[in-house]
């Protein structure tokens, strides 16, 4: 019996390399952006009024597989404040995009329960939002928003990492709302999202609708400990660690644990360590580099795990015998 094919997120249908192309093409045409924030931000004298936008991407093929819209509305959020987070900034305020082909007042009512949950647990306001109809465009849901905060200069990242800093590490729920695209193929091959996988009473479906976990109580955190730099771990994986400073190298000698669903989807989707690290986040959400002397009170403080290093270097992750 001949191997399965191996499957590769470009193949599955999202080509990173072409979307970072499409994106550098996009800011290019603009001009004045910072291709690695992980937010805009804005001077305003003293201090830093910074905005971020994202989306659940098709996360939301799960939750329209199970009827189950529950949780997206916290992916929404979590995504948005995430990047904040990353840039030092505090969150405040939040606005929705609600697409849909068709008014639906069910999944209407799970997605406000959603973002009412993630607004709680980030502490910022809804403002409000945008719900649009628009069946000749879209033919289910689909939902992203925008974050704007604020913080002083002095509290803000200087977003590049040095030589020599230490590389905390805080674990993922799951994975979050990245590389579903991916995921979904390797693992409708096979199996049904009612499928339980082995030593586990939770369906893989109950286990792709986890939503993203929210970092916002590790910004006073991380403020306090002088870090350089921060990366949210989102699409593209392990790769944005890099955008904490591309011309050092990033040492992964530590790393946390990984959730048996991203094993799974590898062995069913026959995918390579590369591709799954460059795709996925792996157990990991986010990352600071901060000074030695910092980093174990860091660590301790706020349930982190030291987890590497970092070097001079040519913007490569090493981890495994492997370079990312």
């Amino acid at each position: 019996m001949e191997p399965p094919i191996e499957l590769t997120y470009a193949s599955s249908g999202v080509d990173i390399l072409a979307s970072e192309a499409a994106t550098k093409a996009l800011l290019d045409s603009i001009g004045g952006i910072d291709q690695n924030s992980f937010a805009g931000m804005l001077d305003i004298g003293d201090s830093y009024l910074a905005v971020s936008t994202d989306g659940v991407g098709t996360k939301i093929l799960v939750a329209e597989s199970l009827s189950d819209y529950s949780t997206i509305g916290i992916d929404c959020i979590a995504m948005n404040v995430n990047d904040l987070i990353a840039a030092g900034i505090k969150p405040l305020a939040f606005v929705d995009y609600l697409a849909m082909g068709t008014p639906n007042k069910e999944i209407s009512r799970q997605i406000g329960l959603g973002l009412a949950s993630g607004i709680q647990e980030a502490s910022i306001t809804l403002l409000g939002g945008e719900t649009a109809i628009i069946p000749d465009i879209v033919s289910g849901v689909d939902l992203a928003g925008t974050c704007i905060g604020i913080s002083s200069k002095k509290d803000v990242f200087s977003s590049k990492a040095k030589s020599g800093d230490v590389l905390v590490g805080w674990g993922s729920s799951g994975l979050h709302s990245n590389g579903y695209t991916l995921a979904r193929n390797a693992i409708l091959t096979n199996f049904e999202y009612s499928h339980c996988l082995a030593n586990s009473t939770q369906t893989i479906g109950e286990l792709l609708l986890k939503p993203t976990r929210i970092y916002s109580n590790l910004l006073p955190f991380l403020q306090g400990q002088k870090v350089n730099a921060a990366a949210h771990i989102t699409g593209g994986g392990w790769s944005n660690i890099k955008r904490m400073g591309d011309s050092l190298n990033y040492v992964i000698d530590n790393p946390l644990e990984c959730n048996p669903i991203f094993d799974f989807i590898q062995e069913t989707g026959n995918i390579s360590d590369k591709e799954m690290y460059g795709t996925f986040n792996m157990g990991m959400g986010f990352v600071a580099s901060l000074p030695e002397k910092n980093a174990v009170n860091l660590s301790k403080s706020t349930g982190g795990t030291v987890i590497g290093h970092v070097t001079s270097g040519s913007g490569k992750i090493f981890f495994n015998n492997m370079s990312i």
